[in-house]
């Protein structure tokens, strides 16, 4: 049975115009239908493992067919890396984790999981659609009504996380779930760009590029002092090519 789309992706990341050291990692396991983006903290060596450690720990995994079931193998895999990283920063007693967001492909299928800041969006029907909500103390805010959207974008606590891998000894992954349409193009990204770039500036940069829109979005951020490393991926959505072939007289 042919599947229902085609999925094609590309990654771009950049260590911006500040930072020494790249503590992002990424991965692509397209024949899984598994892409995961990891923005580590804990500074250099710190938080560059604790990124690597996520993403290792899911390239290693064996996923099932079913969504669930490849959402529960994802989500096994990040418990694993949480575990570690935790039993290392107290071995080293220093502090070190990190945030991943995952996109799990299926069919007609998707669902994203996550824990801490880096953020998935879905470009569909010329709108931008954030689909992660931040694990941030300034998120928490808004949502008891203490901030506004607006307020929360010069707060400074903006960046204070309230949730990420390895940094307590238990972790809570957020998980949503919904169906493909043609011509979605999916966002993971840190924060070192969705810190810098409007959600209408990123709309318009993936209705210019879709797919290859990765190199102009790092530009943009690079072009504003991209003062965090800068990581996005993106996978596409489209309609599957059908050959027709005649038949010999």
């Amino acid at each position: 049975m042919s599947e229902p789309f085609r999925i094609d992706d590309a990654a771009a990341t950049h260590v911006g115009e500040v930072r020494q050291e790249n503590e992002d990692s990424h991965l692509a396991l397209g024949e899984a239908g598994i892409w995961v983006v990891a923005d580590g903290m804990g500074g250099h060596e710190n938080g560059k493992y604790a990124s690597q450690t996520i993403v290792d720990a899911i390239a290693r995994t064996s996923f099932p067919d079913a969504l669930e079931e490849a959402c529960d193998a994802l989500s096994a895999a990040v418990h694993a890396a949480n575990a570690e990283i935790y039993a290392r920063s107290r071995e080293a007693e220093a502090q070190m984790g990190s945030t991943f967001v995952a996109l799990v492909v299926r069919g007609i299928e998707f669902a994203v999981l996550w824990s801490g800041d880096s953020r998935a969006y879905v470009y569909r029907g010329g709108h931008l659609y954030q689909l992660t909500a931040d694990h941030t103390q300034v998120q928490a805010m808004i949502d008891r009504g203490l901030l506004t959207p607006e307020e929360a974008l010069i707060h400074p606590m903006r960046h204070v996380l309230s949730r990420a891998v390895g940094v307590e000894e238990t972790l809570q992954i957020d998980a949503v779930r919904d169906t493909i349409d043609p011509r979605d193009v999916f966002l993971l990204c840190s924060d070192g760009l969705h810190g810098l770039l409007a959600d209408w500036e990123i709309a318009a940069i993936l209705e210019r590029g879709g797919i290859g829109a990765g190199d102009e979005l790092i530009a943009q951020c690079l072009a504003r002092g991209a003062p965090d490393n800068v990581t996005v991926t993106l996978v596409m959505a489209s309609e599957p090519t059908m050959l027709v072939l005649g038949s010999e007289a």
